[in-house]
């Protein structure tokens, strides 16, 4: 097999660097997260919905908004909040702010998920400490948090 000039030689690179090792980790934190949230009785939660409500403030938020922290198309969040309707988690409402704009917001049961969600998360995490260590771990966040501060869709 003929190497391109400037690739490296070998797949290995391909298999560990750093953006696939944080993509394996996110991958398993979140499916962990998942199974707990099922094991709690809301088994209709997709990672996808995840990205809607990680995004959705708990006033509301516009849907061009969440579409923006998510790094998504309108129309894609639009299908999401379609979905998280019909599981009655979230709804519309209008915006205090412009009569005319809909806010997306939580239910009373996407509030009880939210709770829920926050136990998983804090549980996962707990058992990522238990794994790695308190040490391991904070530096870990710490590090995550000052690499990624500039592109928090939050803080935009």
């Amino acid at each position: 097999m003929k190497i391109r000039e400037g690739v490296p030689s070998g797949a290995g690179w391909r298999h560990a660097n750093i953006g696939r090792l944080l993509n394996n980790a996110v991958r398993r934190f979140e499916a962990r997260v998942l199974t707990l949230m099922s094991e709690k009785g809301h088994v209709q939660t997709r990672i996808s919905h995840v990205n809607l409500t990680r995004n959705l403030d708990i006033d509301g938020t516009r849907l061009t908004e969440l579409a923006r922290r998510a790094c998504m198309s309108k129309q894609a969040m639009g299908e999401l909040v379609d979905q998280c309707m019909e599981l009655g988690l979230v709804g519309r409402a209008s915006d205090p702010g412009d009569r005319r704009a809909r806010l997306v917001v939580f239910t009373p049961a996407g509030l009880e998920w939210l709770g829920a969600f926050r136990a998983a998360v804090g549980l996962a995490e707990a058992e990522m400490r238990a794994e790695l260590g308190n040490e391991t771990t904070d530096a870990i966040a710490r590090g995550l948090a000052r690499y990624g501060a500039q592109h928090d869709p939050l803080e935009a």
